[in-house]
């Protein structure tokens, strides 16, 4: 095997096990509320898991912006800046999860107006929100802490960090659901405490394996780095170099939180069964884009590195390997949804009602993997270059196609129209970034 294969791998695996348990959680979710006995809890989890994707997907720079400027920090050797970057990322993350639980019950009122679910879904999904709206520090704090991982090449600890997570996540909420009989409020204190659990992981972590090493890098002891007085980390430029690589980032997690929102507002309207067909789909995109994220880290980490030192011939050579590799998990994926995903459906649901429906969708599940390929090895690609410009820019095509399939298709075809849209966004961003590609770096 290539030794850039094997670099690839080095890191792209651990992150596929460590993403792997994140839809497996969510499968698990999804099963545990599949199996209560009503559709309203299926549809409660849908509603409640996507605001919280939105409000956490907004905050997707404190890990994405993070590793591209480590990686690159690290290519350089600038050691006082790996670090410094570190804290930028955890204050930043601390002072909006303050924002978040303060105006907890605006965020969530003003959500559950615009996706118009029915009654019964809207007062479950408030339920879910109150509990898990508190594990905001923790979750935005793993944002940071796991993009800082990605970026100094490393993601062994994220991958620890998110087995003893979501293992715990799990256990608690089958303990919470099961045998205390809490149903949704259940499912939603594991999440949290879950959350906490992996933070504490990643923290005593970073502890024992970076900080003595790294911490004469700061100007002062690491609790007293997020003081103001701390200039170096502080300062007006440090901040605006941090915000103008990330602004982009955000604006685009803004566009793929519209098509997130759209997708799930019109799976509302269409019904509780169809509100509960698109979640169960939903998992296998899921389960797709988490293990491509593991390969997408991979290209943060080496190409980021690689573009820090001024090596373009590591830099061509990563990508050309990850998209050979991108092409593979076409074949393992497409091949697996086409022999098992009636099994997989089964499995998440004994509703008849639901698991009928849900055999009409059935090719749009096989098309995942064909349209997300390249989006996903690209954004990560596009990540350790920090080129958020270019992203933002790919991800505005998608979005502007999503819209107008959207609005043609979804009144001729309904929920058939959905999907369409959908799949037509994934492939369009991969395309938009391969064209731009030779615009991301000038070396």
């Amino acid at each position: 095997m290539n030794i850039r294969d094997k670099q690839i791998l080095h890191i792209a695996l651990p992150s596929i096990i460590s993403n792997i348990t994140v839809p497996l959680l969510g499968l698990i979710d999804v099963a545990i509320t599949g199996h209560l006995g009503a559709e309203k809890y299926l549809g409660a989890i849908a509603v409640g898991g996507m605001l919280f994707n939105i409000i956490y997907w907004l905050f997707a720079f404190l890990r994405m912006g993070t590793s591209g400027m480590t990686a690159q920090a690290l290519g350089r050797r600038d050691f006082p800046e790996v670090m410094q970057l570190l804290v930028r990322s955890l204050g930043v993350a601390m002072l909006a999860s303050i924002i978040l639980i303060i105006l907890q019950n605006p965020i969530s009122e003003a959500s559950l107006y615009f996706i118009s679910p029915s009654e019964e879904v809207a007062h479950l999904s408030r339920a879910y929100f109150r509990i898990c709206i508190y594990g905001a520090p923790a979750s935005l704090g793993l944002f940071a802490l796991t993009g800082w991982y990605i970026g100094m090449q490393n993601t062994r600890i994220p991958m620890v960090v998110a087995i003893t997570q979501n293992v715990g996540n799990i256990i608690i909420s089958l303990l919470l659901v099961i045998v205390l009989k809490m149903k949704i409020e259940g499912v939603a204190l594991g999440t949290v405490i879950a959350q906490y659990i992996g933070l504490g992981t990643a923290l005593i972590a970073l502890k024992s394996y970076y900080l003595n090493r790294l911490n004469k890098y700061l100007p002062k002891r690491f609790l007293n780095c997020f003081s103001p007085s701390s200039h170096a980390i502080w300062n007006k430029e440090a901040i605006m170099r941090f915000f103008n690589v990330n602004k982009d980032i955000f604006f685009r997690t803004i566009c793929l939180v519209i098509v997130h929102f759209l997708f799930i507002a019109a799976g509302a309207k269409e019904g509780d069964t169809e509100l509960a067909v698109n979640t169960l789909l939903m998992q296998f995109f899921t389960l797709y884009s988490y293990i491509m994220d593991g390969f997408a880290f991979a290209g943060e980490a080496i190409a980021g590195k690689a573009i820090g030192a001024h090596n373009r011939n590591i830099y061509d050579d990563t990508v050309k390997r990850l998209f050979r590799w991108g092409v593979i998990m076409i074949v393992v994926f497409t091949t697996s949804y086409a022999l098992f995903e009636d099994s997989l459906i089964g499995l998440l649901t004994n509703d008849a009602n639901v698991i009928r429906v849900a055999k009409e969708y059935n090719m749009w599940t096989l098309l995942f993997p064909i349209c997300g390929m390249a989006a996903f090895i690209w954004d990560g690609i596009y990540i350790g270059a920090t080129a958020t410009r270019q992203m933002l820019i790919s991800m505005a095509f998608g979005v502007s196609i999503f819209l107008l399939l959207y609005t043609i298709l979804l009144p001729l075809f309904g929920n058939h129209g959905l999907w369409i849209a959908f799949d037509t966004y994934l492939a369009t961003r991969g395309i938009v970034q391969t064209f731009l590609r030779k615009r991301i770096i000038k070396w």
